[in-house]
């Protein structure tokens, strides 16, 4: 089975060697997402906007792989700070309507471009 690489312009391009996304069956696998503005490729400093971008990242490559958030299996979470555990918590929380993915988050040394959160997912296509 081939797989299909996810490319949109809608979410920051990869700052390294992989994809945003890959689709492999009707599994689509997406690369952690820094909180980069796809058009200004700046990120803001404040936990929640980070969280908000990174997720709007996801967002729009799933539907670019013809997907959506409804659809999300599951996400992993890396913060810098556990202590932005429940900032973190209610920003993501937004952007499902109904039951939750599955989901670990880990607290990490540190993060490309200094950022404070990076999310990645697994979602059905």
């Amino acid at each position: 089975m081939p797989k299909t690489i996810i490319s949109t312009p809608n979410a920051p391009a990869a700052i390294g060697p992989y994809s945003q996304a890959v689709k492999y069956g009707d599994t689509i696998y997406v690369s952690g997402q820094l909180p980069l503005n796809p058009e200004t490729k700046e990120m803001e400093d404040d936990v929640s906007r980070q969280t908000e971008q990174s997720m709007n990242n996801i967002k729009a490559i799933l539907e670019e792989a013809g997907s959506s958030m409804e659809k999300v299996i599951r996400c992993g979470i890396f913060v810098t700070d556990l202590g932005d555990f429940a900032t973190v918590n209610e920003v993501y929380a937004g952007f499902f309507t109904s039951d939750f993915p599955a989901r670990a988050t880990v607290q990490v040394a540190a993060l490309p471009l200094g950022a404070k959160v990076e999310i990645d997912a697994i979602a059905s296509a």
